[in-house]
Parts: structure tokens; sequence; C-alpha cells
């Protein structure tokens, strides 16, 4: 079959030929119509990601939209579905890939296969991670990174939700302009001094009664926010309040001083591969598929043929998702 093929870690797959995959028990073949280009598929690529093997070639995508070859389960042949790779060197950036029950969905007819292979991994990031919160409509949230794909798809979803307030922080400032009118109460800059960016957190968290903080970013974004939930005194309520750390965009690491922890209501979570389960995942995307097909989000996406991976692969797409089609 013909896929994009991960020859060596620091170079773009190379558009080529490769082994067609054959099912095992309990795998289903999926004749794929679109794949995504997410962080993750590129930090596995080059080898970066928690979940590289470390082993080449493989062929790169972790979802997509396809049919089923032949029936599989309560699914007949030819059923369009949303699917998740089951194990390397199949990925979803090919003609072919496998799937396995554990996360296969079939697509709303209103869902187009480009949107729905684009949305589904961001869309995710969000929804379980608010899922890890136990976020309550009424609560407030607030989301670092909100100008990336995922962070300007999350505050949707939180307003989908029924979040109370929503602070949408980010370094755009068109795209900050833009996530009001998506349904953002207020935005914060990144880009000034870490002690006027603390205070303005500091006053936000506390006027619109943030409960849930969504990052995808780490790093000294994430340190200056930690410190504008510390507490100084000892005569105060902590409010209780769910970090969950998403993505790290901003750097792998922080410095966390013990005392934000003891000063506060603090609780620090993590969403992603490991930290929910499958089943989680596959309830939250299928859960989201019904709403997004009820309701179109704002999310943009660029397709292009899979022969064009080389010369796209590290492409500026201005905030679009690209997704590929054999």
């Amino acid at each position: 079959m013909n896929a994009a093929v991960v020859h060596a870690f620091d170079a773009p797959p190379a558009y080529t030929t490769f082994a067609d995959p054959v099912p095992s028990p309990g795998e289903a073949l999926i004749d794929v119509t679109a794949a995504a280009l997410h962080r993750i598929v590129r930090s596995l690529a080059n080898g970066s990601h928690y979940g590289s093997t470390g082993v080449l070639p493989f062929v790169p995508g972790v979802d997509g939209v396809g049919r089923l070859r032949s029936s599989f389960g309560q699914l007949p042949a030819g059923a369009r579905v949303y699917f998740g790779a089951t194990h390397s060197p199949y990925g979803t950036f090919a003609e072919q890939s496998l799937a396995s029950a554990t996360m296969l969905i079939p697509l709303p007819d209103a869902l187009d296969d480009a949107t729905a292979a684009a949305i589904a991994n961001p869309a995710m990031s969000s929804t379980v991670a608010l899922m890890r919160a136990r976020f309550q409509p009424g609560e407030g949230i607030l989301i670092l990174g909100a100008t990336g794909a995922s962070g300007q798809l999350a505050v949707q979803i939180a307003k989908a939700r029924g979040a109370a307030s929503i602070v949408a922080v980010g370094r755009n400032p068109q795209t900050l302009a833009m996530l009001q009118a998506l349904g953002a109460d207020a935005t914060l800059n990144l880009n000034q001094d870490p002690s006027s960016l603390a205070a303005a957190l500091r006053d936000q968290i506390t006027s619109r009664g943030i409960d849930v903080i969504l990052d995808y970013l780490w790093g000294s974004p994430a340190e200056t926010l930690l410190s504008a939930i510390a507490q100084k005194g000892l005569d105060h309520a902590a409010r209780r309040i769910r970090y969950v750390q998403i993505g790290s965009m901003a750097g792998p690491n922080l410095n966390l001083p013990a005392s934000t922890l003891r000063s506060s209501g603090l609780e620090l979570l993590g969403s992603g591969f490991g930290s929910a389960s499958m089943d989680q995942i596959r309830e939250a995307i299928a859960g989201f598929f019904a709403v997004v097909a009820a309701r179109p989000f704002e999310f943009a996406c660029q397709v292009a043929p899979l022969s064009e991976v080389s010369l796209l692969w590290n492409a500026d797409t201005g905030g679009a998702r690209l997704v590929f089609h054999p």
C-alpha cells in the first residue's frame, strides 16, 4: 500500500510503499479516508513523545476516519467510522490501517470525514480533561494556551458544557479577540512581565470564580499561573482549584514551590493517554461527535493528498489543522 513512512526521527516522513496491514483477532481493517496531523503525531514521529517505541520504520498517525473493509462486531462492511490506530508500525497516514473495538466509533452522517479526523483529537484533549476534573455546569474555567487550535476548541466546549465563566489566556491578540466571540468572558495576553501577568491572573481567578484550569502550555507560563494561585498569610479559606495538565508546548518542566500546594486548594491532575482509560476516551469522543454534528463548532482544517506529506509536514497552515487523504 501507499503510506507516509518515518525512516528517521530527524526528517519528515516519506511517501512510499509499505507492507499491507494484516488484522489480528479483535482488529478491524480500515480503508482510510482522512487522517490529521496533530502535535502528538509529530512528537511520535520525531521520537520525543513518551509513547514512542524508538523502532523504525513506521507509519505515523494516531487516529483517522475510514470505512470498514469487512463487518466487525455490530458494524457492517463499509461502515464509516472514526478509529484509533492499534499498534506500531501501522499508523493512519496510509491507504489502510488497523483498529480495535476499543477505539472504533460510528460517525454521524452530518459530520464529514475531514472535519471528524481534524477535530476529534483536539476536542478529546479538553473533553477528557473536563472529565478528569469532574467539571460541573456552573463552574468557572481558565484555559492556558487558549489561542492554539485545541485551546480555541476548549473555549467552545466549555461554553457548550455550561461553564459559568471562561477566561482565555494566550499570546495571539487577534485570536484572543476572536475567542470572546466564541464564548470567552475574559482574555489575558501572556506577552507581559511575569509580575503583571500574575496579578492579572490572580484577579481573574478570584473575580471569575475559577474552579478548573486547563493547561496546554506548562513551563514558565504555568509557573506564573501557579504563583497566582498561591496565597499569602494564614487567615484565608483556600478555594478548591482542579488544575489539569494537558500539553507542554512551553516546556516539559517547571519549578513548583511546596508552599504553593500548602497555601492553596490546588489539585494537580494530568490528562492524556495513560491517565484516562481508553473507555473514557472513547466515551468522550463519541459524546463530542453527537454534539458537534448537531451544533458545528468554529474549527478550521486544510485538506491535502497524502502524497504531499513531506512537503507539508512542517508547513505553516495559519492555525488550520492539516488533514491528509490517501
